[in-house]
C-alpha cells in the first residue's frame, strides 16, 4: 500500500495526512491537495487484486472484499469505423467476456473501493455520507454493503431508479432523498447539513485523494496496457473529477519515466443543454459563470446523461479541471442528446456491448474531434467508457431496488435535517 505525503497544489506545501485530510489546514486559497507517493515507479500487482493491483498509487489502509478493475483493450471495429489506427478503450462495467466484472456497471466502483479502503480506526464509529446523482450512490452502496461499512446516501428523488442491485443490501446502507424536481446540488446541500451532525463523516467528493486516485486507475490501466501515455484522453464529465485524476496519474507516470514524456490532451465533454463548464472554458474563465438554479434544474432534466449535471464542480480551484485543461492543452466539447444517442448505438453495433449515455457523450466528442481534425488517424487515443453492460447484466440477474428512508421537500432547512436524522438513527 502506497506511502505518501500530501501537497497543497496552490502553494506546493507538503504535509502529512491525518487520516482523512481533505484540505490543507494552512491553505490560504481554494485548492485540492494531492498525494505524493514514495513509490515513484508503479509496480502492478496480480489481476486477482482488482484495482488494488495499483495499490502503490492509492492512499489505502486495507483491501476490501470483491474488488473490480477497469480493463483496457485495442479497438478494432469501432476504430475502423472512425478511421483510427490506435484507439484504446478503457471499459468500466459488466462485460465478463472482456474481463470487466463491475456489477454496478460503472467506473464509480473505482472511487468506492478506494475511498472506503482509506477509512481507518479513527472513522470506524462514523457513518460515511455520500451525495450522488445515481451511479456513485450505487457503487458506494455495493461496496459498503459487501464490507459492512455504515453508509448514508443523499440522492435526488428523480434519480433513485439508478439504485438497483443484484441482491438485497446490508441494513448498514441507508438512503435519504431530496424531492422530485430537485437536482444533484440539492442532494449535496442535504449531505452538507447531515455532516454537521455528530457521528457522520463527509466523503469529501473531489477533495478526497482516495476518490481521485481510485478513479485514476482508468488511466493506470490504459498506460500499463498500451505501454505509453496516450496522446489524447476522452471522457464525459459532470464534476470533472475523473479527468483531474487522469491528469494527476499522467504526472506520476512522467516521474516514473518508463511510459514516455508527453501529457495526454484532456478532451472532456458535457451534455447539452447542461454545459456550465463548457461555457466557462469557452470564455477562458477560471470562475464559473452565473447559472440560475431554476434554469440549471430545467437543463439537468433535459439531458440524456443526468449523472453529468453537477452545478458546483471542482473547476476553478487550484488543481481543478481548469488547471488540468490548461496544463494538457485540453478542450471541452458540448454534445447533444441526439449525438449521444447515435454514439451509443454505434458503440453497441461495433464493440458488441451497451454503454451508458455519459460514456456515449464521450464517444460523441471523439467523433466531433475527428470531424474537425482535432485528432489524426495515427494518434494514440484513450476513450474512457465510464459505464456499460447494464442491459447485459439485467438479462442475467434478478434486480433489487433501494427505497428511501425519508424524502425531504424542496426548501428543507438545517433544522429539518437534524430532526429527521435524529429519528432515523434511533431506528
Amino acid at each position: 500500500m502506497g506511502k505518501y505525503q500530501l501537497m497543497n497544489v496552490a502553494d506546493g506545501r507538503i504535509f502529512e495526512d491525518k487520516g482523512w485530510t481533505l484540505d490543507d489546514p494552512e491553505g490560504k486559497t481554494p485548492s485540492l491537495v494531492r498525494a505524493l507517493y514514495e513509490q515513484k515507479q508503479l509496480h502492478v500487482g496480480d489481476d486477482g487484486l482488482g484495482l488494488y493491483k495499483f495499490a502503490d498509487w492509492m492512499p489505502i489502509k486495507k483491501v476490501l472484499a470483491n474488488p473490480s478493475c477497469p480493463i483496457t483493450y485495442k479497438s478494432e471495429k469501432l476504430a475502423k469505423r472512425l478511421g483510427l489506427n490506435n484507439l484504446y478503450i478503457t471499459f468500466s462495467g459488466w462485460w465478463p467476456a472482456k474481463g470487466a466484472n463491475m456489477t454496478t456497471c460503472s467506473f464509480k466502483e473505482t472511487e468506492a473501493y478506494s475511498v472506503c479502503a482509506r477509512l481507518g480506526e479513527a472513522q470506524k464509529d462514523q457513518v460515511l455520507v455520500v451525495a450522488s446523482a445515481g451511479n456513485t450512490a450505487r457503487a458506494f452502496a455495493k461496496v459498503c454493503s459487501d464490507n459492512g461499512i455504515p453508509l448514508l446516501l443523499c440522492v435526488p428523488q428523480d434519480n433513485i431508479k439508478a439504485l438497483w442491485f443484484d441482491k438485497p443490501l446490508n441494513p448498514c446502507v441507508k438512503l435519504i432523498t431530496t424531492a422530485s424536481g430537485s437536482d444533484y446540488f440539492d442532494a449535496i446541500q442535504l449531505s452538507n447539513y447531515v455532516c454537521e451532525l455528530e457521528g457522520f463523516l463527509a466523503e469529501g467528493g473531489a477533495k478526497n485523494i482516495a476518490r481521485r486516485d481510485g478513479m485514476s486507475t482508468t488511466m493506470l490501466s490504459a498506460v500499463t496496457t498500451i505501454g505509453r501515455i496516450p496522446d489524447y484522453y476522452f471522457q464525459a464529465v459532470g464534476s470533472g473529477t475523473g479527468a483531474i485524476a487522469a491528469w494527476e496519474a499522467n504526472l506520476r507516470f512522467l516521474e516514473d519515466g518508463r511510459f514516455g514524456a508527453n501529457k495526454a490532451h484532456l478532451f472532456v465533454s458535457q451534455n447539452k443543454p447542461f454545459v456550465p463548464m463548457y461555457e466557462a472554458w469557452k470564455q477562458d474563465s477560471r470562475p464559473m459563470l452565473p447559472y440560475d438554479p431554476d434554469q440549471a434544474r430545467k437543463d439537468a432534466a433535459e439531458i440524456c446523461a443526468p449523472v453529468l449535471s453537477n452545478r458546483k464542480p471542482p473547476y476553478s480551484l487550484a488543481g481543478g479541471l481548469y488547471d488540468a485543461l490548461k496544463d494538457t492543452q485540453g478542450d471541452i466539447f458540448a454534445i447533444s442528446n441526439a449525438e449521444a444517442n447515435e454514439a451509443k448505438k454505434l458503440f453497441e453495433e461495433t464493440e458488441g456491448i451497451d454503454i451508458y449515455h455519459a460514456a456515449a457523450v464521450a464517444l460523441g466528442s471523439l467523433i466531433q474531434s475527428i470531424h474537425i481534425n482535432k485528432v489524426k488517424a495515427d494518434d494514440v487515443i484513450m476513450l474512457n467508457i465510464t459505464g456499460g453492460g447494464e442491459k447485459h447484466f439485467m438479462e442475467t440477474h434478478k434486480i433489487h431496488y433501494l427505497e428511501p428512508s425519508h424524502i425531504f421537500p424542496m426548501g428543507f432547512t438545517k433544522e429539518d435535517v437534524s430532526r429527521v436524522m435524529e429519528a432515523l438513527m434511533k431506528k
